[in-house]
């Protein structure tokens, strides 16, 4: 075995190795091999092996070591320790995480004073090892102590337990780490390693004052470069712990240390030294952030406060654009929201005083982020890599962000503050205003105002008449411009007036393949929120919307939104002028689709026939002419709405009048899965709109899907299939097409389940939703055999959506066998082999991540057929070796009482269900097991 250990480091196959290797670790031999491996002789791999070996014992099966061998194993292990104290750090690493396992797993009973002894140990003088290499093992080994409690599979009552006794032991690591910290001749090696260690304990909760000595030591220590990043993170670590909070005193002192950082603060950004201006506010942030409320309520320290306040502000806006010159300022946004919260959370009196002094504070914060969120020059944002442009544009968001959540503190007074910004910059004649100095002022509108209800602002009319007054001369200048607009839609829909100022700059800016995004979204939340002040810009509109569509200047995704625009621009008009507008609109396209349905069918034309079919669809998923059904509130004015319509809706007339070259298009393309959803999609988006004003389509498209389905069965068809279902099954005037669509999709779908369904899982699953949608009285009055049904569970499918939508329908199906006879009977005849399928998965068949699903047909089994589920259970269970190897009689006997005792918690079935999986697997009680 020890030859094969060494060859399988050399494998190439590295995913065998790995197995195998996993396997050895956790067999019985390894507590023999484990030591062998350890010997001098043997290289760092195969002793790193050894000792992982080691961990892996002690920590996940402790049951198996007697109590007897505790105190040899502790010596052994001392002893490796020792020897590794000066060979290989990654070996020592691993044995120093073995002995914490154990001791874990002896404390506090079994090993009191563990780590006073660990201390006292490595204190003694003697042996080969010198007294450096002696302490940095102390040190990794005192180190890996809290970090492998945090991640231990102790039991719940036994972690408090330990935490508790690590807790008490806090006063034997202390004076080590203080001593070897402050005494002038300990190397730069072993203070970066006790600062390490202080980061590792302070996990554990270390009262805050009990570490005072140290967290001041770790201040001292931010001067030496070498133990800067080490330092930073001991003191972070130590003042994030929820629990300081409660030593106020000592966070008191902490401010003073933390101001006077600020002057290696400022040479490091003046040095453009990243690193240390990072760290330092980290140290700032982390003491601001968690710290805010109980630093704010000490009064008589207010000006320590505000001056950390002010120090934060200083990273906020720290010189140079993020990312590429500074990473830093985004660290402290977070920050601004816990303040705020913590201001506005105090009692209305005490609140008043604070705001007296924190909000000249956020105005000056807002100056600072919107002086962030510019853009560099453009030759400078033209040496950006990608990347670097995306974490910028992410960055600006987060600035967005934070200045919509300001604005619940400073109010209109914001507002008012960026119009007068604004206006002073735009009538500013003097070259030195930058584009991007008004591009940053107008994305403070646009983000207060895609969240907030700006409606009641009076300086939105300024700011309407202001835009057309800016010279649009950048990209992202012209950008922000539409989005700002777009975020005044629902505004500009209460004050209509106001569209002719802003209008002809969104279609002057469609024309812009470059501002292809802002341009067309803009469009369409205009048309949705103001389609009923639109009608006399309408003809100008879908002008000039059909020549960009016509030029391809748009990518098809923003030609998808330009088509929802123009839907709900339609929407509001008369008929008559919808269908003339429709005409003119999409005309191109129905001739360009005739074109394409008579040629030979190639990449290139189905990619033009999808296009236009997806065209359709979007136009039809916003064109809706029905009124809106809000009443409006006592004193609100009243709800604008297209005049009265009359006669059939325009999309049944255009979908009637193309219905004939849409079957055309599938005679040839019906092989197609991708065509034939495209056209899918047009009806099913027709539908959800239109509801029963559809109606008059019914009888044609149900005959059309079934000849489809018949043809070539695709999920698609399926999917529209459940959707007119759901919507016209109800109406008596359609339920017989429907009826008759329903059976043949189900009589053809059976024949695949016959034929053998694994080459059709999204059938397969679209199917089965189907199945769970429909309304039951299709399954009484239809006499197919539903035992297929009852096998599709047993197939094994690989795909989550299709186990998940077959589970779905039993849970809807089962527990209608009580009430509807010809349902129980299908149960009850083939029950058993839906029982068998749910237990073949839970025994392994399955991914653990369905076993929820199975769990829920299996508490519906027994809750609505218990007496049944009895007599399935134990003879399934009876036979040797299932649903898996690994279980004993027993166990199968355990699960089976537990499953068949719970008939009302559905969680505790699932939990049942999760634990026998684990066992069947084999995996219970492992790591693969915890986060399960």
């Amino acid at each position: 075995m020890y030859h094969y250990l060494k060859l399988s480091f050399s494998l190439s196959n590295k995913n065998l190795a790995q197995k195998w290797l996993m396997q050895a670790q956790v067999s019985p031999q390894a507590w023999q091999f484990c030591w062998v491996l350890l010997r001098p002789e043997k290289v760092p791999e195969i002793q790193y092996f050894g000792a992982s070996a080691l961990h892996t014992k002690i920590s996940r099966y402790w049951g198996d070591i007697p109590a007897e061998q505790y105190d040899t194993l502790k010596t052994q292990l001392f002893s490796q320790i020792a020897h590794f104290a000066s060979g290989s750090k990654i070996v020592l690493t691993r044995l120093c995480v073995a002995l914490a396992s154990l001791a874990l797993n002896m404390m506090p009973e079994a090993w009191p004073g563990a780590v006073s002894e660990m201390v006292r140990m490595f204190q003694e003088e003697g042996g080969e090892v010198d007294g450096r290499a002696r302490c940095l093992a102390l040190l990794e080994l005192l180190t890996v102590l809290p970090e492998e409690f945090q991640t231990s599979r102790l039991p719940q009552y036994r972690k408090g337990q330990v935490r508790g006794a690590l807790g008490r032991e806090w006063t034997a690591v202390y004076p080590l780490l203080q001593q070897l910290l402050r005494q002038p001749d300990s190397p730069p090696l072993v203070k970066a390693r006790v600062l390490k260690c202080l980061s590792s304990w302070v996990l554990l909760d270390v009262p805050l004052n009990e570490s005072e000595g140290l967290v001041e030591a770790s201040f001292t220590a931010l001067a030496d470069p070498e133990l800067f990043d080490t330092a930073v993170e001991a003191i972070v670590n130590t003042i994030s712990q929820p629990d300081s909070q409660r030593y106020v005193n000592t966070l008191l002192k902490l401010v003073p240390q933390v101001l006077q950082l600020q002057e290696q603060l400022r040479d490091a950004v003046q040095n453009g030294d990243m690193e240390t201006s990072h760290g330092i506010c980290r140290i700032a942030v982390s003491l601001g952030e968690n710290h805010s409320r109980a630093l704010l309520e000490q009064v008589e320290h207010w000006q320590s406060f505000l001056a950390l306040v002010n120090m934060i502000m200083f990273c906020t806006g720290i010189p140079g654009h993020y990312p590429v010159n500074e990473t830093t300022s985004s660290l402290t946004l977070t920050f601004w929201y816990t303040l705020q919260d913590d201001i506005m959370s105090f009692e209305a009196e005490k609140q008043a005083i604070y705001l007296q002094v924190y909000r000249p504070v956020y105005f000056q914060l807002v100056d600072v982020l919107l002086h962030k969120a510019q853009f560099p020059t453009d030759e400078e944002y033209a040496s950006w890599s990608s990347d670097e442009k995306e974490q910028f544009r992410i960055y600006r968001v987060d600035v967005s962000d934070t200045l919509m959540y300001v604005y619940e503190m400073l109010g209109a007074e914001l507002l008012s503050n960026l119009y007068d910004k604004l206006g002073r910059v735009l009538t500013n004649t003097e070259p030195t205003t930058t584009w991007q100095h008004t591009e940053a002022l107008l994305y403070g509108f646009q983000s207060i105002a895609e969240t907030i209800d700006v409606n009641y602002s009076d300086v939105i009319p300024g700011l309407i008449g202001l835009i057309p007054r800016i010279n649009i001369n950048n990209v992202q200048l012209a950008d922000t411009v539409m989005f700002t607009i777009g975020a005044l839609a629902e505004w500009l829909a209460d004050h209509p007036v106001m569209l002719s100022s802003v209008l002809p700059l969104v279609l002057q800016a469609l024309g812009n393949p470059d501002l292809s995004v802002s341009s067309v979204s803009t469009l369409k939340k205009i048309c949705r929120e103001c389609k009923y002040d639109l009608p006399p810009y309408a003809a100008n509109i879908v002008a000039v919307s059909q020549e960009v569509l016509i030029k391809q200047i748009h990518k098809t995704s923003q030609c998808m939104w330009l088509m929802q625009a123009l839907g709900f621009l339609l929407s509001a008009l008369p008929v008559e002028e919808i269908l003339r507008n429709l005409h003119s609109l999409i005309t191109p396209y129905i001739q360009q689709l005739e074109k394409l349905a008579g040629e030979t069918p190639n990449p290139s034309n189905k990619l033009a026939i999808i296009h236009i079919l997806g065209l359709l669809s979007n136009l039809f998923t916003t064109l809706d002419i029905t009124k809106p059904e809000e009443e409006p509130g006592e004193n609100a004015p009243p709800i604008k709405s297209a005049p009265p319509q009359t006669g059939p809706n325009p999309v049944v007339v255009v979908l009637q009048q193309v219905f004939a070259l849409i079957q055309t298009v599938l005679s040839k393309w019906l092989n197609d899965s991708q065509v034939v959803e495209a056209v899918c999609a047009i009806f099913e988006k027709s539908v959800k709109t239109l509801l029963h004003d559809f109606a008059p389509m019914v009888s044609q498209l149900s005959e059309m899907l079934g000849q489809m389905y018949s043809t070539i069965p695709q999920a698609s068809a399926l999917d529209l299939t459940r959707q007119m279902v759901h919507i016209f099954a109800s109406e008596t005037n359609h339920f017989p097409p429907i009826k008759a669509l329903f059976e043949l999709v189900t009589s053809v779908t059976l024949t695949i389940f016959q034929q053998g369904p694994r080459d059709h899982p999204d059938i397969v699953d679209s199917f089965m939703q189907l199945q769970a949608q429909v309304c039951f009285w299709f399954l009484i009055s239809f006499t197919l055999g539903f035992s297929l049904l009852f096998r599709v569970l047993s197939l094994k499918f690989p795909e989550a959506p299709t186990v998940k939508s077959t589970c779905l329908f039993f849970t809807e199906l089962i527990p209608r066998c009580a009430d509807v006879p010809p349902v129980g009977q299908v149960v009850q005849e083939h029950g058993k082999l839906l029982l068998l399928a749910v237990l073949e998965a839970i025994g392994g068949q399955s991914s653990r991540s369905l076993m929820d699903q199975f769990a829920e047909v299996l508490f519906c089994l027994n809750k609505h057929c218990f007496a049944l589920l009895t007599v399935w259970l134990k003879e399934a269970l009876r036979s040797p070796g299932f649903p898996s190897s690994r279980v004993s009689n027993e166990q199968k006997d355990t699960f089976s009482q537990q499953v068949l005792r719970e008939r009302v918690n559905k969680r505790r079935v699932k939990d049942i269900v999760k634990e026998f999986t684990l066992v069947c697997r084999g995996l219970h009680g492992t790591e693969y097991a915890a986060d399960y």
